[in-house]
């Protein structure tokens, strides 16, 4: 039996492993899940290990463990470094969903979960692809290394440390991300670019307390109405970011990279009827794509305050709260634009109220990949073998931090080969993937092993 064979005849069962993973409800931002997410650092430690004869450590972080595994027994084959992550987005607004978020469902095709796309699903892939090899061949065709974090839903912030005092345990040709979604379900994609993002969040505060809106109100001023003056100052009325210095390092896409975009089928009518969005919005001048994947964006992604239950309270809010992040574009810096937007939000701050400006640091750098790498090289020789038509080469718009770090502490490139897509409302209600991706990308990560194992004889 060979691989595929192998893991054809054990198509179910990696679909229940699937559905076990996802009932984990790993969610690293609320420390009420903590336990939660330590269960799912330990059964991807367990799996590692039923894979076959892989050295697997888990390793201890100021937050949330790394998960690592190393077989390394082919000393003539180059060495893969294969990414994932096992924590989850909270699961929010749970009212939304059609079934229990961590309680996967199977409808029509689909497995409905909190992360079975982000990344569970996609980061089980590399553990059965191993399990098949040893299982079938005794060994893998090429050296692996495996690292799975549980951080990266917030910003991986643990992760360039453990990165930096572990470069020699780390190094290898080049990484293999089982994270970084396909563009269309429709279209294999090869994707070679992705958005940095840095975010921030800040309070507005008026009066020592709340008050009455019949006795204060009119007289006083209202921390909901100032936040409201305050945010909508952050862009221009045509869609264009109005903090100074926001676009200063924004490299501009060449003639031939605009032609490039352009020529992809993408039906701007299509977009706009999956996302129920009657028009679309953004800075002048671009193609939807291009605002998508190659501009910088700044996004008010919560604001709360004053009264939110039930029926109505009369009060004037002293207090307002505001979450933000911007998507960032090379040369941007997280740093400096982080601290653009402070500077605009301290000089914009209207009358009446005070500003404070916190979060904790959530940022990451923007990543490319060169054309000619011999990672991407094999992944498009790849995709086209499984699907029988050459991959696009595509753009992201979101982030994945890790790109980032591994290029700049170990000097590797990573090679985005995830088999989630973008439609599959990752960070949304009623997330999900789609069970035929599931099967091929077992397929197209077995071909890539074995591929790249052999690519000096090509």
């Amino acid at each position: 039996m060979i691989p595929l064979e192998y893991l054809s005849a054990h198509a179910d069962r990696s679909l229940q492993e699937l559905i076990e993973f996802v009932r984990i409800p790993s969610v690293s931002t609320d420390p009420r899940h903590a336990g939660d997410v330590a269960r799912a650092a330990e059964w991807v430690a367990a799996q590692l290990q039923r894979a076959g004869p892989i050295d697997v450590r888990s390793f201890a972080t100021p937050g949330h463990p790394v998960i690592y595994g190393e077989w390394l027994g082919a000393p003539s084959a180059p060495t893969l470094l294969v990414y994932g992550h096992y924590d989850v987005q909270p699961p929010d607004p749970v009212d939304r969903w059609l079934s229990d978020p961590f309680e996967p469902a199977v409808r029509q095709g689909r497995l409905y979960g909190r992360g079975v796309s982000d990344n569970k699903g996609p980061m089980l892939i590399p553990l059965k692809v191993a399990q098949a090899f040893f299982a079938t061949r005794g060994a893998l065709p090429l050296n692996v290394k495996f690292i799975f974090e549980g951080e990266e839903e917030i910003g991986s912030r643990n992760l360039e440390p453990f990165l930096a005092a572990n470069g020699r345990l780390l190094k290898a040709d080049c990484v293999l991300s089982a994270d970084g979604a396909m563009w269309r379900h429709d279209e294999p994609s090869i994707t070679i670019a992705s958005r940095g993002v840095v975010g921030l969040e800040f309070s507005l505060t008026g009066a020592s307390r709340s008050l009455h809106s019949g006795r204060y109100g009119g007289s006083i001023p209202n921390a909901l109405h100032a936040m409201a003056e305050l945010v909508a100052s952050l862009h221009s009325p045509d869609g264009r970011v109005a903090v100074e210095g926001f676009y200063d390092e924004v490299a501009a896409l060449s003639d031939e990279e605009r032609r490039d975009i352009a020529q992809l089928p993408f039906d701007e009518g299509r977009f706009l009827a999956d996302v129920g969005a009657p028009s679309s919005y953004g800075e002048p001048g671009f193609s939807t794509l291009e605002r998508l994947w190659t501009r910088p964006t700044l996004e008010v992604n919560g604001m709360w305050g004053g009264y939110q239950g039930p029926g109505s309270q009369t009060v004037t809010p002293n207090e307002a709260h505001a979450k933000i992040s911007c998507r960032l574009v090379p040369d941007q810096h997280p740093d400096k634009i982080r601290a653009l937007v402070a500077r605009h939000l301290e000089t914009h701050v209207p009358a009446g109220v005070s500003l404070s400006v916190g979060g904790d640091r959530h940022a990451a750098s923007p990543y490319r990949i060169r054309s000619d790498h011999p990672g991407l090289k094999t992944a498009q020789r790849v995709l086209e073998q499984v699907y029988g038509k050459k991959p696009l080469t595509v753009r992201m718009g979101s982030t994945l931090p890790v790109s980032e770090l591994f290029k700049r502490l170990l000097g590797i490139d990573t090679v985005f080969f995830s088999f989630s897509t973008a439609d599959e409302d990752f960070h949304s209600p009623n997330e999900f993937f789609r069970i035929d991706r599931l099967h091929e990308g077992l397929e197209a990560w077995t071909r890539y092993w074995e591929s790249y194992a052999s690519r000096s004889e090509q």
